[in-house]
């Protein structure tokens, strides 16, 4: 799956899954998703389950504790490559 199709797919979900009030399309691939950046979304760690749920829903993966680490979760770009890891 490439980038062309599955950054829209995670930033879709994203909005969905934590009824954000945002388009999808503004949230910038490399912007922060966790934290007080003044680019970043601001989620927290309830977010971060709801997210989980999404992404396991969404893409048939199984996100481990270990992994759903700061690493994987830090931004759009960093989620796509841990679905792709997850799916290879």
């Amino acid at each position: 799956m490439d980038d062309a199709e599955l950054k829209p797919r995670v930033k879709e979900l994203i909005v969905k899954q934590l009824k954000l009030d945002i388009d999808p399309a503004a949230i910038a691939d490399s912007a922060p998703l966790f934290g007080e950046s003044a680019d970043g979304l601001g989620l927290d760690s309830i977010d971060a389950l709801e997210l989980v749920l999404g992404l396991e829903k969404e893409f048939g993966i199984k996100v481990q504790d270990e992994e759903v680490g700061v690493k994987a979760f830090a931004s759009v770009d960093a989620l796509c490559d841990f679905i792709r890891s997850k799916a290879a």
